[in-house]
């Protein structure tokens, strides 16, 4: 149970650093922040800040079914 929890919290943190990464990071092209957020996704995967905003809602939905699974 202590592990689904500290999944779901490791989520959380992925979430919350997506989101500041998706704000400050710079990309080589892309006019608005949305378009540079989705080039460097595209360009970066994971290591992008989109990229870990949606990992970050992964863990979290797959802690939340392994606690209904069991």
């Amino acid at each position: 149970m202590i592990l689904k929890l500290l999944f779901i919290l490791f989520g959380v943190a992925l979430v919350f650093w997506g989101v500041y990464r998706m704000k400050t990071d710079e990309a080589f092209i892309g006019k608005t922040q949305k378009r540079r957020n989705i080039f460097n996704f595209f360009l970066l995967g994971q290591a992008s800040g989109l990229g870990q905003f949606l990992s970050g809602i992964l863990c979290i939905i797959i802690g939340i079914v392994s606690f209904i699974i069991k």
